[in-house]
């Protein structure tokens, strides 16, 4: 059985491919070959005991619902996956295995891994968003509109205003998540009690600092699912999600229009914070190595980044093809009776373009 139905509509398929069962195992095969590589490298055990571990990591072929049965039992993925590979591999070569580690290090490597293979991802998404609404944003600068506080009529903003605000935001939301990646998404290799000088201990921080990343990104994503799910009001009408063929419609009302894009990122920024939470409710871990708190990081993490990745992918398509009716916006503004002055929207506009053009 899968949980496709459960977990597709709100990521996607390359991301959900990142975290599955077929890709954990080959990461923590990947850590049991690359230590054995580097012991060997270090003299600490024999090339050719090396040689024949690697081999087995590559020759091994798990049933991942077996390998999941015995790891809810053990609690733990590392020892079923060890014991079968040790077994795999037999003879002297077999009781090297693992030599040194523990099993948080596959855990957290893996994970690690698995986080930087996804944020690389979701990077792509969050630059065709920015790109997009850039590019609308300095299309509109100078287009006056309504502008709406407390979700009332108020005073004339540039419509590119808006946009270039959103596309700040988002943009900056990356970069933060990016660098935490590059300097947090690093080995974990701790041993039985994190006794390696410099490397004990790492995992929960790691988590903590992307957690936080991510839910910065999801909260920038939706923020501008907010303002178009709202712009796209019956009564509204300045803008919509771009007509797909099987998307937004409703199974009751075939005049319907769904903002299901919006909808995507929506949703992932009512999980994130509970997602955030129980990571940093694991942070006075016990001693060496707690007891249920590094546990709950690696699923709240991946959901995070799942959650992530589906966000960035809605808004993209729905900045790449965002519809702006600039006579609805006319008439809104002339409805509100306050004039055309949107003061120094265009300024602003361009002083968030040479910023980012900065930094691109």
């Amino acid at each position: 059985m899968t949980d496709l139905l459960r977990t597709r509509p709100s990521s996607t398929p390359a991301t959900l491919a990142l975290f599955d069962d077929a890709a954990t195992i080959g990461h923590a095969l990947a850590f049991e070959a690359a230590l054995a590589r580097a012991e060997a490298g270090e003299g600490l055990i024999a090339t050719d005991v090396a040689d024949a571990i690697v081999a087995g990591c590559s020759r091994i072929r798990i049933d991942a619902e077996k390998l999941a049965e015995e790891a809810a039992l053990a609690g733990t993925l590392a020892i079923p996956l060890i014991k079968r590979l040790r077994a795999e591999i037999g003879g002297e070569a077999a009781a090297a295995v693992h030599e040194g580690a523990t099993s948080q290090d596959v855990a957290d490597t893996v994970l690690m891994l698995q986080a930087k293979a996804a944020a690389a991802l979701l990077a792509t998404d969050l630059d065709r968003a920015c790109a997009a609404l850039y590019a609308l944003a300095e299309r509109h600068a100078a287009t006056p509109a309504i502008g709406r506080t407390l979700l009332q009529d108020a005073m004339p903003v540039g419509f590119g205003l808006r946009l270039a605000q959103a596309a700040a935001g988002i943009d900056n939301a990356a970069r933060r998540l990016g660098a935490e990646v590059v300097s947090s998404a690093k080995l974990q290799f701790g041993g039985a009690a994190g006794t390696r000088a410099g490397l004990d201990g790492k995992g929960a921080a790691i988590a903590r600092r992307m957690a936080a990343a991510l839910g910065i990104v999801i909260g920038a994503l939706a923020k501008f699912a907010r303002d178009v799910s709202l712009l796209a009001q019956n009564a509204v009408g300045e803008a919509q999600e771009p007509v797909i063929a099987g998307r937004g419609g409703s199974s009751a009302m075939a005049h319907k229009r769904n903002p299901t894009g919006c909808q995507v990122a929506l949703s992932a920024a009512i999980r994130a914070p509970g997602l955030v939470a129980s990571i940093l409710a694991g942070l006075p871990q016990e001693e060496e190595r707690g007891l249920g708190g590094w546990q709950a990081e690696g699923p709240a993490l991946a959901d995070l980044f799942l959650l992530a990745a589906g966000a960035a992918a809605a808004m993209a398509t729905v900045a790449e093809g965002l519809e702006i009716d600039e006579t609805a916006i006319a008439r809104n503004l002339a409805a509100a009776g306050v004039g055309t002055d949107i003061g120094e929207s265009e300024a602003i506009v361009a002083a968030i373009l040479a910023h980012h053009r900065k930094f691109d």
